[in-house]
Formats: structure tokens, C-alpha cells, sequence
């Protein structure tokens, strides 16, 4: 196995030179290359490979690497491979793969097909998959792994290394191992870093960290990769309500929950799943992307709706036409720039009833004093360009509106979405684009048809 990753033209060239020997017949070949390369870079170039060499790929990787595989895939395509496989081949491959992967895998699949891949397992790996299933997705326990060792307070280091010597191996990402007592509950933890340097006639209890935080089985994932974050861990134990010690979780969990939050919150600005295949198939693409854009049409015939109040207006003053769309554009960027900085510093933990009024009241003062701004400096671009002073002031007074309510808007819309349990980063970008566009609207016409009114009086 190639210890270099893949980079970005690595993966494409490799992708090329696949294609061409797939194309050419040359599977044999192919299939040299994959056994070749690691799982994980498999995995990539899979993700990264069109429907119909996706297809002839999965076909031609060495089986005893399925398992791998399938844990570095996102989950609509790893759903998709094993729904092709049978139960006993999803056993096979799932066979030995970590507590937390596994039950990732099987809680994914239908009913009928979860039932029989169950009977096709090992009396153990059906006991392990069966607790971790027990617990929520999306929590700790869900992306706990089982396979920890641990230790009794009284007995000596000598005896310790001596233990591990005998056992062979450790588990994978072992850094701490963890001190219990006769009823399993957690005591504390030795790294493995102060385990070999201390003095074998010691006891655990000497040299243990008793101040170890555990990590409760129902505490949510980003919660625990928030902890990871501010702690810098490496690994931390998971215990029950009464302190009784469950398992671990390793950094290489929290890594994957990070990336999964941040795509979340990339691809839900656009209306998307964070698990959208970029080279899915085409009718299932659209129907999921339908939705939002349904949502999206709705928004923005209520917006034109405003337009259409004041369709007078706009026909007796013509040069309104040409700068109306100006006030929207400014409140919308005003408003995601307060938008995006209000959902990370949620994601984050940061953002609470404690400090949301005065977080809120920061965003109104911000956007407030931006309208102020740009409504001077439009009002003399507008003034000078069209050489109307009565024009200027319009535009400069929505403009001083749209972007004060762009600031509440884009710090108050999160929190409550939050409160109602929908989720900022998917509907937060449209909701604040919808009040942005008709509130410029509205204010921009409004102002001009008084200003019409007063004129003709």
C-alpha cells in the first residue's frame, strides 16, 4: 500500500488512466491499480467517478476491502453500493469494522435487508451493532467504539506493561487507557505516553488522571466535537448517567462530524443535502433540488407582489425601474453577512439566550450605521448621475431602511428558527432574502409614490 495521499491532480490523472483502461477493456488492470491503492483512496476516486465506473469499480476492488471502503463514503452512494450486495455480503465486508461505522451502515438500510444482514453477523458483531443502535443518531453513543481497555486503580504499572505485553495489540487511536472500578464506573485515565516513562513499582492510582471528563452516551455530536476542539483531545471515555464507563470516542469520529457540519452548512445555504452525490443521478438530483426552488419561486413572487402595489408608481417614474433593484441587492448582502456570522457562532455554542438581545442589538447598530453610509454615498452617486436630488434622497432613505432591517433581520431570523428547531443554515438564506427583497422593494416604491402624492399636490 502507497503511503503518499491522493491529491487533487493525482486523483484526476489517476481518474483519467482509469477511464481509458475501463473504456479499453483493460479490467484486469484496473483492478491492479485498485488493489494497489489504499481503501481510503479508493474511496475518493469512487466519489469522484461518474455512475457507469462506479459501477464496473465497486465490481473490480478486492472484497476484503469493502468494509474500508464503505466507511469513507458519503452516505446516499454507500447506501447505494450496498443495496447491490447481498446480506451475507454486507457481513462479510462489515465484519471487524469499528462499533460506531457499523451501526452508521445498518441503521441506513431498509428494514427487510437490515434484518437478514443481523442474522448474517457473528454472534459478537450482532451484540456490539445491536447496543450501538440503542442509542440516537447524531449522539455520542451513536459514534462511540466499545473496544477500550481498562484498568483497576490498585494495580501496579509493572503488572500493566507486562499485560499489554501479553495482549499484542491495542485498539485503534489508543492514547489513554482507562481506570474503572469493580462496577466499571470511570475513576480516571493513563496515557499511554506517562504509562512508559513512570516507575514500574507505581500504581495506577498514583499516576492517573483523576479529573477526566467523560462524555455522556446522549450528549449530541457537535457537542462532543466542540469539546474535542476546545480540549484538544485525542480520545475521551463515554459513560452513562451513573457514571458507568461505555466506550471512546477518537478523534478520527470527530474529524468526520467537523467536516459533516461544515458541508451541512455550505451546502445548506443553497438549499441542499450535505450528502448530495455531485455525480448522482439525474432525476433524483432534481427532485431533490425541486423542492427548494419551489420554496424559492414562492418568495420571490411575493416580492414581485410589491412591485406590482406600486405598478403606477413605476409607470409615472421610469428611472425607478433602472435603481430598484439596487436597495434589495445592498439589504441582502448586508443581511448574509450578519446571517453567516450569527448561524457559526450557534454552530459553535457561542450564541445563547444569555447574550442573544445584545447580539441582536450589535447587528441593528452595525446595519443602522452601514444604511447610514451607503445611503450618503448613493444619494450622491444617484444625485450626480441622474441629476435629481429628489431621487437620491429616495433611493438614500430605502437604502437606510433595507440595510437597518437587513442587520435585525439577519441576527433575529437564526435565533428563531433555532428556537422553533428548524435549521438556520438551511432556511435562515432564504427567509433573510425574502424580507431583505421586500422590504427594499417596499420601502424604495413606498417613499416614491409619497414623494409622487406630495408632488402632485
Amino acid at each position: 500500500m502507497p503511503v503518499e495521499a491522493l491529491n487533487n491532480d493525482h486523483t484526476q490523472l489517476l481518474l483519467d488512466q482509469l477511464s481509458q483502461a475501463i473504456g479499453s477493456g483493460m479490467f484486469v488492470h484496473v483492478r491492479d491499480m485498485l488493489n494497489n491503492m489504499a481503501a481510503q483512496d479508493i474511496a475518493h476516486i469512487i466519489e469522484s467517478s461518474t455512475p457507469q465506473t462506479r459501477q464496473v469499480l465497486w465490481q473490480l476492488i478486492d472484497h476484503d476491502q469493502a468494509g474500508e471502503i464503505l466507511e469513507e463514503l458519503p452516505e446516499d452512494l454507500k447506501d447505494h453500493l450496498i443495496k447491490q450486495m447481498s446480506p451475507q455480503g454486507v457481513a462479510k465486508a462489515t465484519a471487524g469494522m469499528d462499533t460506531d461505522d457499523l451501526a452508521y451502515i445498518l441503521r441506513s438500510l431498509p428494514d427487510a435487508l437490515y434484518q437478514q444482514v443481523l442474522q448474517s453477523m457473528s454472534i459478537q458483531d450482532r451484540s456490539r451493532v445491536e447496543q450501538a443502535l440503542s442509542y440516537p443518531e447524531d449522539t455520542a453513543g451513536s459514534i462511540m467504539n466499545t473496544d477500550t481497555v481498562t484498568l483497576r486503580p490498585d494495580v501496579t504499572i509493572d503488572v500493566i506493561l507486562r499485560y499489554l505485553r501479553l495482549r499484542g495489540n491495542l485498539p485503534t487511536a489508543t492514547d489513554t487507557l482507562y481506570v474503572v472500578d469493580k462496577r466499571d464506573r470511570l475513576l480516571g485515565g493513563i496515557r499511554i505516553t506517562d504509562l512508559l516513562v513512570s516507575n514500574p513499582t507505581s500504581s495506577v492510582r498514583d499516576i492517573m488522571m483523576a479529573d477526566m471528563e467523560g462524555i455522556v452516551v446522549t450528549m449530541s455530536d457537535t457537542e462532543v466535537s466542540q469539546l474535542f476542539e476546545r480540549h484538544d483531545w485525542l480520545s475521551a471515555p463515554v459513560i452513562d448517567e451513573q457514571g458507568h464507563l461505555l466506550g471512546r470516542i477518537t478523534i478520527d469520529d470527530v474529524v468526520d462530524i467537523i467536516r459533516e457540519d461544515a458541508e451541512h452548512s455550505m451546502m445548506g445555504m443553497a438549499g441542499m443535502d450535505d450528502d448530495e452525490d455531485t455525480f448522482g443521478p439525474v432525476l433524483k438530483s432534481t427532485l431533490r433540488r425541486s423542492l427548494w426552488l419551489t420554496m424559492n419561486l414562492f418568495a420571490a413572487l411575493l416580492a414581485a407582489s410589491v412591485s406590482n402595489m406600486f405598478e403606477g408608481t413605476i409607470e409615472k417614474f421610469a428611472t425607478i425601474a433602472v435603481l430598484m433593484t439596487i436597495v434589495p441587492s445592498m439589504g441582502g448582502v448586508a443581511g448574509n453577512q450578519t446571517l453567516a456570522l450569527v448561524i457559526r457562532g450557534i454552530a459553535l455554542g457561542q450564541v445563547g439566550q444569555s447574550n442573544s438581545r445584545w447580539l441582536i442589538g450589535k447587528e441593528l447598530a452595525i446595519g443602522f450605521l452601514n444604511g447610514l453610509l451607503w445611503a450618503c454615498l448613493v444619494f450622491v452617486a444617484v444625485w450626480l448621475w441622474k441629476d435629481d436630488m429628489a431621487l437620491g434622497l429616495l433611493i438614500g432613505g430605502a437604502m437606510l431602511i433595507n440595510m437597518t432591517v437587513a442587520g435585525l433581520a439577519g441576527a433575529a431570523i437564526p435565533l428563531l428558527l433555532k428556537r422553533f428547531n428548524i435549521d438556520p443554515a438551511l432556511a435562515g438564506g432564504m427567509v433573510l432574502t425574502t424580507v431583505t427583497d421586500v422590504i427594499g422593494l417596499f420601502a424604495f416604491l413606498g417613499l416614491a409614490t409619497l414623494f409622487l402624492m406630495n408632488h402632485s399636490l
